[in-house]
Order: C-alpha cells, then structure tokens, then sequence
C-alpha cells in the first residue's frame, strides 16, 4: 500500500511539474509575442513594457531598466515570489540567467517553486511572511545590498516592510512595488500594520482591497532615500522607481515622463466599481498618512 501511494504521489509531483513548465513555456511565447510589437522610445517608459511572466508590462520595463545599470551585479530579490511562474523576477532568471532571492511565507507555493526552478535557475529561497520585525532576515540572506532589482507584493505590510529594509541599508537599484489602486492617485495612505495582515484578510477580517500603500504613499516615501519614480504599468499594477546614480546620468536625464497613475485593471473588473467607490468600503479602516 506505502509503495502505491508513494508512486501516485510521484506520478502526481511529476505532473505538476509538466503543468509548470508548460505555464513557463505559455509566458516565454507570449513575452517573445508582445515584445516584438513594441517601438522603443529610450526616453519613454510608456513603451517599454511587455508581458510575460508579470501581471502587466512589468516585464518590459525591468528587462529595459537593467540593460541600462552602469554597475550590474545580475541579482534581484522578491518578496511575494507566488509560485515562481506569474511574478517580476521569472523573466529575469529563465530568459537572462539573472541569480537573486525569492521570498515567500506560503510552504505550498515555495514547494512548487523550489520543484521548477531548481534544475532550471540559479536562486536561493527563503520561506517567510516578512513583517517588519524579520525583515532584516532578506538584507542578510541576499547576496547583495543593492541588488539590480527589488520587487515587493505581498498584498499587506508592503510600506511597513520596505521601510524596515531600507532603514536596514537596503538600496536596490530598481525598486518595483505593487500599489493600491483603491486609495485613487493623491492620496498618500498605507493600510494600518499589522503582524499577522495574510493570515486576517485569509479569514475575512479587512475588506479585500484593504491593503498595501497607495502611489503616492510609496512616492513621498522611496523620494526620502533618493529614489526617482518613473512610471506604472499600462495595468496599474506595479509602481517603478531607480537611484538614478546607477544609470547614466543623460539617460535620466532625457527620461520623459511615465505614465503617472493609473487603476488596476483586475480590481476594477472584480469590483464593478471605481476606485472612489472601492475606497467607500474599508474608509472606516485606520491608515498611515505617509508623509
């Protein structure tokens, strides 16, 4: 009976792993597809972007961004990592052999992604729900203080997460940060911390667009250490900063401006509803003014 349930679950390791490399194949196409469409403008993030293993055009512009670094070290670092598949550093490991980090605290998700990266890429893991209070445990686990590329999104402690970071010395060179659409484009809020912030939204406690830190909110906060914003994705998923001393300084400063705001596609068609109608149902919710 062991050795039956044993070859079934290696039948079934076996499968999951056939499902993920097509998934990897799926957004490879798709990257090569959407990539080819694109007219670069150097001076305009708006025509960077492409997707492939990204929510949006993240791809795009990171995989741009990093061709123009002045002292690479080919390294990133993501927290929220998901299954390794849909994130902001997949395209950067399988496509450029990029090495880097991926953190994340769910041990289902970090399985799949050990199973399919490891023969594949070069990348260490760390399983943690980084909070404020652990999140020295990246700095200390990332090969590099300054990685090329940091991504965050853990749908939570975002803002409360990065502070402690880049307090800790944190300085990637390309910071990416998923922000809340739903707090709408002038207002600078974080959601209230909270040190178990997955865990209460798993079991309905906040409202589920009751999170993170709005664009401004990481505007106002990433300026404090330096960092230039330069756009959103087409989707209104993630937000795009550099120190621009990493860049060469005519290409910053030829850059025109990105796209300055815009709302997340996914939230409004789950929502049916816009952004100011969203904020309506957690506006009884604490927040952190950013200033």
């Amino acid at each position: 009976m062991f050795r039956i349930f044993k070859r079934f679950a290696n039948y079934l390791n076996y499968f999951h792993y056939f499902v993920a490399m097509v998934r990897v194949n799926m957004a490879l196409s798709r990257a090569a597809a959407t990539s080819i469409l694109r007219q670069i403008d150097e001076t305009d993030p708006q025509t960077w972007e492409f997707c492939g293993f990204s929510q949006s055009g993240g791809d795009g512009i990171i995989d741009f961004l990093t061709r123009k670094i002045l002292r690479p070290n080919r390294y990133f670092v993501e927290i929220g990592s998901n299954d390794g598949i849909e994130n902001n550093s997949a395209w950067l490991a399988f496509a450029r052999r990029f090495t880097g980090l991926l953190v994340d605290g769910d041990s289902r998700l970090m399985k799949r992604v050990k199973r399919l990266w490891g023969p594949l890429c070069l990348a260490d893991y760390l399983e943690l729900f980084v909070d404020k209070d652990n999140a020295i445990q990246v700095k200390e686990k990332s090969l590099y203080a300054d990685p090329d590329v940091f991504s965050i999104d853990i749908d939570g402690n975002d803002y409360y997460v990065a502070e402690a970071l880049l307090k800790a010395g944190f300085r990637p060179k390309i910071f990416v940060a998923e922000y809340n659409s739903s707090f709408g484009p002038e207002k600078s809020l974080a959601a209230d911390y909270r040190p178990d912030f997955y865990h209460e939204r798993e079991r309905g406690e906040h409202p589920i667009n009751y999170w993170g830190c709005s664009l401004k909110g990481w505007q106002v906060f990433l300026a404090k250490y330096g960092y230039k914003f330069l756009t959103v994705d087409a989707n209104g998923v993630d937000a795009f900063f550099i120190q621009s001393e990493e860049f060469d300084p005519v290409f910053v400063g030829a850059l025109k401006p990105g796209l300055a705001w815009k709302e997340n596609y996914s939230t409004v068609w789950s929502f049916r509803l816009p952004w100011e109608k969203q904020f309506e149902l957690m506006k009884d919710k604490s927040f952190l003014e950013i200033k």
